[in-house]
């Protein structure tokens, strides 16, 4: 288990993740570039892709974090990995390559992201705009930065003043309250990948994300979102049980006040 104890030991950890992810964004763009990406089908569905990438990048980044720890555990978005059956003590959240379809058909809006948490509760956060070459790091103890810059702390905006990102599924379906959000809001986006949805909050472009995220998708951007001070929780008000997938409302605190009025209204 890795010394977590002062934040020059969390600094550390982030500095050598964050390189590795580094090079892996360069070796993923440059394969995608190359068109040597070989695409299959989950579970037999058509929107739900994976390559081989996706595969290989995860097999990369667990290898290198067994470097720091060898008996790190881990809740990863392919299958082959030995899940975690709690969130005592550390464990790692890997999601290779997220945002996969937008990644095949069109080579933007994709991301890598690395999650560490300790005892239930984030410790550091990493999402790589891979195509854009932007890397989105930090925690709540270390600050929250863009590459090597500081990023301020959310802007606590109203829902009528906001851009708000849906999952485009459940706001097409009429799930509630996907709609109510986009309708009271100044804009919606719908993007297709949770680690670029989470980017726009980080710089302040967009202030609530409301999506049904797996843990994967959801850990690194809670690590982060809540080191600017963003509210991260079940759409009942709740805390997040992150070996769940979960209906997550991440957003100013003002827009969580008014999410609730609109569910009980």
């Amino acid at each position: 288990m890795l010394d977590l104890s002062t934040k020059k030991q969390i600094k550390a950890v982030d500095d050598r993740i964050s390189s590795w992810i580094r090079d892996l964004a360069k070796e993923t763009k440059q394969k995608r570039a190359e068109e040597s990406v070989k695409v299959s089908y989950k579970e037999g569905d058509h929107r739900n892709l994976v390559t081989d990438l996706d595969r290989s990048n995860q097999r990369a980044l667990i290898a290198r974090i067994q470097e720091l720890d060898a008996d790190a555990r881990f809740v990863c978005e392919e299958a082959g990995e030995a899940r975690a059956e709690s969130m005592d003590g550390q464990v790692w959240f890997v999601d290779p390559i997220d945002g996969t379809l937008n990644f095949v058909l069109e080579d933007r809006d994709y991301a890598i992201m690395v999650a560490l948490y300790e005892d239930g509760k984030p410790v550091l956060g990493w999402i790589c705009d891979v195509p854009d070459g932007r890397l989105f790091h930090g925690g709540p103890k270390t600050g929250v930065y863009e590459n090597d810059q500081p990023l301020p702390s959310v802007d606590d905006k109203t829902l009528e003043d906001a851009v708000v990102i849906v999952s485009g599924r459940r706001l097409v379906a009429g799930k509630k309250p996907y709609g109510q959000l986009a309708k009271g809001a100044r804009a919606f986006r719908v993007l297709g990948s949770a680690g670029i949805s989470f980017t726009r909050l980080l710089v302040g472009s967009a202030q609530a994300y409301l999506s049904k995220l797996s843990p994967w998708d959801l850990a690194a951007g809670r690590a982060l979102a809540e080191g600017l001070g963003y509210e991260v929780k079940n759409l009942d008000g709740t805390s997040i049980d992150m070996l769940l997938s979960n209906s997550v409302l991440i957003a100013t605190t003002k827009i969580h006040r008014e999410l609730v009025k609109m569910l009980k209204d």
